[in-house]
């Protein structure tokens, strides 16, 4: 093979490789389906804003889930939606959404104060229905189940009302009420 073309070859092969790798990267946005692309792109469209409320089930006075709630969503990229969660001083939670070939996943970050995961931290589930634009449920996910046996059954919810200005946290064990939070817009 002549010099040339030899080069032109190895550029042309290494462009299609390149373009590969990046239709991989864009792949996990593929699995998602119209109400699923419609609820992330959302969730991008509200990076910045804060929404602020507090816990409305269980309403056990003196828990720590009964402090200002507050989330934020400061972390929007093509592939990832990070909404830091702060329980009245502590700043250790993250919510996580991230478009994948099976759906939308969301998983829990919980962070010690100097940055550490903390033993309990990376679990939730993927979507297994198309949801809405509006609200998408997440049941366990199978390393869920392994770190924390009790929460095999969990089914974790995002809900926003028409306009964006509130947001529901929701949580069921076993098909039933475990926790919910409504965060308005600030």
């Amino acid at each position: 093979m002549k010099p040339f073309p030899y080069f032109l070859a190895c550029v042309l092969g290494a462009g299609l490789m390149a373009s590969a790798a990046a239709t991989e990267g864009d792949s996990a946005a593929l699995g998602l389906t119209p109400e699923q692309r419609a609820f992330f792109e959302k969730l991008q469209a509200l990076c910045g804003a804060q929404f602020m409320g507090r816990t409305v089930y269980p309403d056990e006075p003196g828990e720590p889930w009964q402090e200002r709630l507050l989330a934020k969503v400061n972390r929007c990229e093509p592939q990832e939606v990070r909404i830091a969660l702060s329980v009245g001083s502590d700043h250790s939670r993250t919510w996580i959404v991230r478009p994948t070939a099976q759906g939308l996943q969301l998983k829990h970050d919980h962070r010690y104060p100097d940055g550490r995961p903390h033993e309990v931290t990376n679990y939730g589930g993927t979507t297994r229905t198309a949801g809405t634009a509006l609200a998408q449920s997440f049941p366990a996910d199978a390393h869920t189940a392994e770190l924390l046996p009790e929460a095999a059954s969990n089914q974790w919810f995002l809900s926003f009302d028409d306009s964006s200005q509130t947001l529901i946290y929701y949580l069921e064990r076993h098909q039933q009420p475990r926790f919910r939070a409504v965060l308005e817009r600030q």
